[in-house]
């Protein structure tokens, strides 16, 4: 099967000895997406709502480099700092999945630079 690294700079760079996404096949797996602004490369906000749409922009972003989209995300998983916002990251996220919801695991973690979410996925690809 070949592979295929993705880089946008629409999106972060990688902040390690990683990549933003690779395409295998026809699926797309992207790599955890802190709420860093792509052009600054600074953390956005101290507020989860904010942080939350920041990830999934650049998630946005980087499947679009791909040549995919969100509706075609069929996995994600989500890492918070802190579980009492689940509930307002759910509501950013449904902004972003109002159709067919992709499956999903949330879990509490130590995130990198403090940050309050952490989002990556896996999408198809044509």
């Amino acid at each position: 099967m070949e592979k295929t690294i993705i880089s946008t700079k629409a999106a972060p760079g990688a902040v390690g000895p990683y990549s933003q996404a690779v395409k295998a096949g026809n699926l797309v797996f992207t790599s955890g997406q802190l709420p860093l602004n792509p052009t600054t490369g600074e953390l956005v906000g101290n507020d989860v709502k904010k942080a939350a749409e920041q990830s999934l922009e650049n998630v946005k972003a980087i499947l679009e480099a791909a040549g995919t989209s969100l509706d075609k995300v069929i996995k994600t998983t989500v890492f918070v700092k802190n579980m009492s916002d689940f509930a307002a990251v759910n509501e950013v996220y449904a902004k972003y999945f109002q159709k067919d919801m992709p499956a999903r695991s949330c879990v509490q973690v130590v995130l990198p630079k403090d940050a309050l979410v952490e989002i990556e996925v896996v999408a198809l690809a044509e």
